[in-house]
């Protein structure tokens, strides 16, 4: 069987055991603040077990784009180095929201592994929970049960917490597990070891292919356990495992989810893969084929590489591959973008994102790897400077401190820097460069640190938003919890009529305050976790149940809605100019502006500015009312016209919103008419990243100061120059100061010239050589066109010119052509600039160096005589 058909096969054979099959979710989380990735097939499904939401069916399967590389889920170091870990990866999974359990649910298992897919009874094991007495555990009982129905006792074995205990984070739904391992050794290796004393060994052909969650607890922020209100079903099976196993591989690296890529590879690098896991080479190809997937569905969903965040994760996967291409397989150019296509022939049918966002992640994907790769050329030189210093120095070993500036401030790959070292004979400083590490780690740690307690409920009241209607409520706090962190102690509250809008869809969370007749509450920021709104207050009220007022800044939101309705007729006037290519990749809408990120591969002209800037405004004049959709069904959206986000997850339902001719799915607060806006003005134009633009803009009060204020320079500048005409008055300040310019540089050519003949009569006579070492204050320009007329001038010459202009120590040094093959410009000018505490190049006739320690030029000076 392909993959594909072992997909396809999954999700039949739940459909018709009439599971709803769902479209995988975004890989990359936007609205859940405790991950950043869907690490686990259940991710999208959290509101459900929660009891935030109501499921859309009691029963459902699909399959999960998954990320592993961050947090307690983490397996990149792994990656590469043995057959069966991957960064990204597919969860199939079945799931049920209070319907059937334990029971069914191993029945499913058994019947489509064994009957459907055909996988003989005798190589598979399961496990089930011990029991732990520390939390009053006791032995899943009813999994022995309904498994010995199944199988034989004798391979139902017994696991610990560690392994047969689910838990999705820190805190949350959780409950015991049964897994299912398969082992896939020969005849042989099997009379040797019992696939007993192998299963939850790390063996790479007895390996755990199916998990089944039976989701009965909550854990909560002290840790105590609660039950939950019904019990559910949680199952993931691994996507390539289950393919190693189907199609008789030892590897998941063997089968098609991955031939495919390797074949690739190999074409682009001229490396044959053997699937040796000692073998470096092997090792590189597997990481790389692996993180081209990874980065490839992020980039997908939304997820840009950049230096914070989910972005910078993914820059740094992307940086692995690269690293290990490059050290490994030799490749010194671009090559993984053009992995991108096999990879969308595979899987773009089941995941059509990666068909439609195509282009953009081959771009991007390029870019990085443009980027990167000079990124790992300059560290080279950086490298080679840190090990000509360490050798200086009398060391074998390089300095922890400045390894770890490569990798940290200049991304250097730390394992490269070794590898040179280890080439020059030396090693770098492990125990130290671990310190630097961990240092940084708690730093991180520390900036991020919050300890967040467990709910207090009040009232079991509904909680509803009603800010689209209104800024002011009257409500009550239906739960509270305190959060600690390096700012001070706060409480987040939960109401059950909230006017606050929460941070979402590139909109900022509404401010405000929480009042009563006894006391107030500043609301410092609004967001959504797990389906709640949670608005975050400076104090705990004295009573908590009583009556408060709920008020959203009226300013900010005002200012915040105009820019985000500007936004959608924004994205429509950029689809109209530069065409229907350009969809919205990102944004931030705040009440002082907005950034609207975009697909579009050139930079905007002049002329396309302005033309956007009209359209909208043209748009603003024509006093276009809001029409509200606020739940309809997502398809009736769609064929209304409404523009759907790649990489947002939508649900049956959805909030429509429409400004005559622009339709967009959208859940922010937006203006009643377009009227309102007041007037749009782009500020700023630029690259966001490969194949991105990003534009930043103001609308409403702000654009009136931005008027206001051009308004004022103007007069300012009136005022100086004495005159109404301002920019004639200007033409003729730079007419001035063209002219006044060439004065100014006709006047160092004279110098110079009278500086020449001095110095022509300067020269040392050093042997059969001239050599010429002088201090100047002269310019670089006026010193490189002396130095270039005097080594054609003086045969057999040196030219030595240490120069102090501005304040800033310059070494230019000029070699004639009849010693090019005895002395180096650029080695002489790369030894004398370490006295400045700088560096430089050129080529063998003439080069310069500019520096950062003035006073280094007398060192400089005396060692150029030595020459």
């Amino acid at each position: 069987m392909t993959s594909q058909e072992i997909r396809q096969k999954f999700l039949d054979y739940f459909k018709s055991k009439d599971h709803l099959i769902v479209p995988s979710a975004p890989i990359v989380l936007k609205d859940d603040p405790t991950l950043m990735f869907s690490n686990s097939g259940m991710t999208q499904f959290k509101d459900f077990f929660l009891g935030y939401k109501t499921p859309t069916a009691p029963r459902i399967a699909d399959t999960q784009k998954c990320l592993r590389v961050s947090g307690k889920h983490n397996d990149l170091d792994d990656v590469g180095r043995d057959t069966y870990h991957h960064t990204m990866f597919e969860m199939l999974g079945n799931w049920s929201f209070g319907d059937y359990f334990k029971k069914d649910a191993i029945a499913f298992a058994w019947e489509l592994l064994t009957e459907v897919f055909g996988v003989p009874k005798e190589n598979l094991y399961v496990t089930i929970f011990e029991g732990d007495a520390s939390e009053n555990l006791e032995r899943d009982q009813d999994a022995y049960d309904f498994w010995k129905s199944h199988i034989s006792e004798d391979r139902i074995i017994n696991g610990n917490k560690k392994d047969n205990f689910w838990e999705m984070g820190e805190s949350g739904p959780c409950g015991p597990c049964s897994e299912i391992h398969i082992d896939l050794r020969t005849p042989e290796e099997k009379a040797k070891i019992s696939g007993l004393d192998l299963v939850n060994n790390d063996h790479p052909q007895v390996v755990e292919v199916w998990n089944l969650v039976f989701m009965e607890f909550n854990r909560k922020a002290d840790k105590s356990l609660e039950k939950l209100p019904q019990q559910h079903v949680d199952t993931g099976m691994g996507f390539e495992r289950l393919c190693m196993a189907l199609q008789g591989k030892s590897s998941n690296y063997d089968t098609d989810v991955f031939t495919p890529l390797i074949a690739k590879v190999e074409e682009l690098s001229g490396k044959k893969y053997t699937g040796i896991l000692e073998d470096e080479k092997d090792i590189a190809i597997r990481v790389v084929v692996d993180h081209i997937r990874a980065v490839s569905f992020a980039i997908a969903d939304g997820q840009l590489p950049s230096n914070g965040g989910a972005g910078y994760v993914i820059r740094r996967i992307l940086r692995r591959a690269i690293s290990y291409s490059y050290r490994f397989l030799g490749m010194k150019e671009p090559f993984l973008f053009e992995l991108v296509a096999v990879l969308k022939d595979q899987m773009g049918p089941f995941f059509p994102e990666l068909e439609k966002q195509g282009n953009l992640v081959t771009e991007v994907i390029k870019s990085e790897e443009d980027s990167f790769l000079k990124t790992i050329e300059n560290g080279l030189i950086r490298v080679e400077k840190l090990i000509e210093q360490t050798i200086a120095d009398g060391s074998k070993v390089l300095p922890s401190e400045e390894v770890f500036e490569l990798y940290d401030t200049y991304g250097f790959p730390d394992d490269l820097t070794r590898i040179i070292a280890e080439e020059k004979g030396l090693t770098i400083d492990e125990a130290g460069f671990k310190a630097e590490m961990e240092k940084q780690k708690l730093r991180s740690k520390a900036d991020s640190a919050q300890k967040v307690y467990d709910w207090v409920t009040l009232e079991t009241k509904p909680e509803n938003f009603v800010g689209y209607d209104q800024i002011e409520s009257e409500t009550y706090i239906t739960r509270y919890r305190k959060v600690e962190n390096k700012d001070g102690e706060f409480y987040q509250v939960v109401l059950s009529s909230s006017p606050f809008y929460p941070e979402g869809g590139g909109q900022v969370g509404d401010k405000g305050v929480l009042e009563n007749a006894v006391e107030s509450f500043e609301v410092l920021e609004t967001k959504k976790e797990n389906g709640l709104i949670i608005s975050l207050i400076n104090g705990l009220p004295k009573d908590a149940g009583a009556v408060f007022y709920a008020k959203a800044d009226a300013t900010d939101r005002k200012n915040s809605q105009a820019n985000h309705s500007v936004t959608h007729l924004l994205h429509e006037a950029l689809r109209e100019v530069l065409g229907t290519h350009v969809e919205q990749k990102g944004s931030y809408v705040g009440p002082d502006y907005l950034r609207f990120d975009f697909s579009h591969f050139n930079k905007m002209t002049e002329e396309e500015l302005a033309l956007v800037e009209e359209k909208v405004n043209h748009k603003i004049k024509e006093s276009i009312a809001l029409q509200e959709f606020r739940s309809i069904p997502i398809q009736e959206a769609l064929d209304k016209g409404a523009m759907a986000l790649f990489g947002e997850k939508y649900g049956d339902s959805v909030r429509m919103i429409q400004f005559g001719s622009s339709k967009e799915l959208c859940g922010g607060t937006h203006v009643k008419n377009t009227i309102e806006i007041g007037h749009f003005k782009i500020t700023s134009e630029g690259s966001a990243a490969a194949g991105i633009r990003r534009i930043e803009a103001i609308s409403g009060d702000k654009s009136e100061e931005y008027f206001k204020n051009l308004e004022n320079q103007i007069h300012e500048l009136s005022q100086l120059l004495k005159s109404k005409d301002v920019v004639r008055s200007i033409e003729k300040l730079m007419e001035e100061n063209a002219s006044l310019k060439s004065e100014v540089e006709a006047l160092k050519k004279e110098k110079a010239k009278g500086e020449i003949g001095e110095w022509k009569n300067a020269y040392e006579q050093k042997g059969n050589k001239q050599l010429l070492v002088k201090k100047t204050s002269l310019d670089a320009g006026s010193v490189k066109d002396i130095v270039f007329q005097l080594k054609k001038e003086i045969p057999t010459s040196v030219t030595i010119i240490l120069s102090d202009a501005d304040g800033k120590p310059m070494i230019t040094v000029g070699v004639s052509e009849d010693l090019a093959a005895d002395y180096q410009a650029g080695a002489i000018v790369k030894d004398l600039a370490k006295e400045i505490q700088g560096g430089g190049g050129g080529n063998p006739g003439f080069a310069t160096a500019g520096g950062k320690n003035l006073d280094g030029l007398e060192n400089a000076y005396q060692k150029a005589l030595n020459l």
